[in-house]
Formats: structure tokens, sequence, C-alpha cells
């Protein structure tokens, strides 16, 4: 191919993403690379929750996606061309391609992938960065006990699912919080928790209270809102919260979120000597080859189960990425290129 096809922000949403928030585009591919970059062609993009906030002009952790410019994402692809040492064409490598074809990219940034260990999805699923978010977020911060009680939040996305299995592991009782029959369903039949709820019940915080009756002492957040006003009142004290997303304030713009009582907050992290942090996985990237020597051989051989849902055609990575937010996959949601 000589040109590329490439997603950009159209337009920052004020509340939900729509379509009409994205366009397509074409470009010419380079003819020539700068020393230390290569041209890598897409074969999976990965996409999460954290690229709405990148949608946003509002100072974060990270500066937000440009209006014309290509939307943000983890890519696994092909080295096309290389003029940079170690990495020759075809090569494949885990990188900051985003939404596009082809994308020209410092090899610096880039890790290599071993697709004999396990299929090449995982690099941007349970061997990528939800699985390193939760491998990162449980042990290092987190850091359960045996005998102690870890509920977690949208427990069968790509990274709760990953702290369910990871804390089992570890000895713990495992409370899954999930939206809907079917993934409560698959949270105790294949994933092993040991209670599984459904956050839309109206009864959540009664049945939250009654499957944790020696209260909890690692809750893993990724939702924040209502599952969190039903967690509050259970945390022992010492608990451990590692936060490492609010999808439930993703679509709010610039309104406050009035679930919580900011009051009610403060007072029980002081009462209770809270350790609530939040984190982005980048802090933890000294550990990222522990983890994936660690979770690797856990993946190949069953032992950590692993959900994709898989979206063929990158035409619809926007209205993917729209379900997304709206909780309409079921795993980790992955776009594969064709």
């Amino acid at each position: 191919m000589s040109e590329n096809r490439k997603w950009v922000l159209a337009r920052r949403p004020v509340t939900e993403p729509s379509v009409e928030d994205f366009r397509l585009e074409m470009a010419a591919l380079p003819q020539q690379l700068a020393p230390g970059d290569v041209l890598c062609r897409t074969h999976y993009l990965s996409l999460d929750p954290y690229m709405r906030w990148r949608m946003n002009d509002a100072k974060s952790y990270a500066r937000p996606v440009g209006l014309g410019e290509v939307m943000v994402g983890t890519t696994v692809g092909e080295v096309v061309r290389s003029e940079a040492p170690g990495f020759a064409a075809g090569d494949l490598v885990v990188g900051a391609g985003g939404w596009q074809d082809y994308a020209v990219l410092p090899a610096a940034g880039l890790r290599k992938v071993d697709a004999t260990a396990a299929p090449l999805s995982t690099a941007l699923g349970a061997l990528g960065m939800p699985g390193f978010t939760a491998y990162a977020g449980l042990m290092k911060i987190g850091q359960p006990k045996v005998g102690e009680t870890v509920v977690v939040a949208a427990a069968t996305g790509p990274v709760g699912a990953m702290v369910g299995q990871l804390a089992r592991l570890q000895g713990c009782r495992t409370v899954a919080i999930a939206g809907g029959a079917e993934k409560c369903a698959y949270a105790l039949n294949t994933l092993k928790f040991d209670a599984a709820l459904d956050h839309r019940d109206p009864a959540l915080k009664q049945k939250l209270a009654a499957a944790c009756p020696q209260g909890i002492d690692v809750y893993f957040e990724n939702v924040g809102g209502k599952v969190w006003d039903a967690v509050l009142p259970l945390l022992n004290d010492f608990a451990r919260i590692p936060v490492c997303g609010l999808i439930s304030q993703y679509n709010l713009g610039n309104a406050a979120d009035g679930d919580t009582p900011m009051t009610m907050l403060m007072r029980d992290v002081l009462v209770k000597r809270l350790l609530l942090r939040g984190f982005i996985v980048t802090d933890f990237v000294a550990y990222r080859d522990e983890f994936i020597s660690y979770a690797t051989p856990l993946v190949a051989d069953g032992t950590l189960q692993v959900r994709e849902d898989i979206v063929a055609g990158m035409e619809k990575a926007p209205e993917a990425f729209i379900g997304l937010l709206q909780g309409r996959n079921f795993g980790k949601l992955i776009v594969k290129f064709t």
C-alpha cells in the first residue's frame, strides 16, 4: 500500500462520543525514515477507556489528542522498514501506533513480541497494558495476603479478570462486580471468583455485605460511582484501594460526580487509615519484565483465562469504542486490521 488510512479526532465530545467525533483520512506513506525510526503495519489495535479522557481538552497525566491528530492507542504491528539497529522487516512489535494502518514509531518505544509464546492479540490484553495494570495495581499496591477478601469492579473486563485470577492464586477470597447475568456467570464459572454480583442490582449494597462477611481488604477500583458507594462502608482498617480508572465518570464532561460526597470519602480515608492510591501503569514500568515472565506461562497453559472481543476491520473502530464505553463488549476489546 502507498496510502495510510487513519482515524483522527474531528471534534471534542461534551458527554458521550459519537461517530461524528472521528474522521477517516488518507495520507501518503513516508518515503524516508529518520535514524532510529521504524515503519510498522498494524495487525491489532487495543481499544481502552482511557482514550475517552484523551479526547478532552483538559489537563491530565498525558496531553490530549489534538483536533486533526490520529487517535491514540497501543498496537501490535509488523516492521515494514527500519532505520533502527535491532529491528528488521518482519519483526512483530508492540507500540503506540494509534488508529491507523501504518505508523512511524521510534524504536526506543517498541517492544518485540514472541508470537510463539502466546497468541499475538494477548500482547494487547492479558500480556499487555491491561494485564500489567492488574499485576502492578494488585501486587504492588494492593499487596494481597492469604485469606483476605479482594473485591474487583468491572471484573470480567481485561483488567478486572486478571486481578481476580491473580488474587485467587494468592489465596484470597475474591468477589466480582460485573454487569449482567452472563458476565456474573462467567466470573463464577470460568474466572473462579468466589462470588459475583450484578452492579445493576438495586440490592447491590446488601448483597455485597453478605458476600464479604469479614469486610473488604483490597478493592480494585476502575469504575467509581455507585459501586464505590457499596464498597466504602465495608472497607476494613488498613484496606488498600488501587485506583486505575473511573469509567463511570468518563462521559460526564466537566460535571462533577455527586454520587459519593467528598466529606464521607475523606472521613473514611482518615478514620480507617486507607491507602487510596491512583496510579498510571507507566509508574511501574520497572516491573514489566517481572510481569511478563510471571504471566506468560500461566496464560499459555490456561491457568489464567483470557477472553477477547475482537472486531474485524479498522473502519469499525469508532463504533466499537463507543460500545466499550457503554459496556457492550465482553472481554478485551481489540480491532483486527484486514
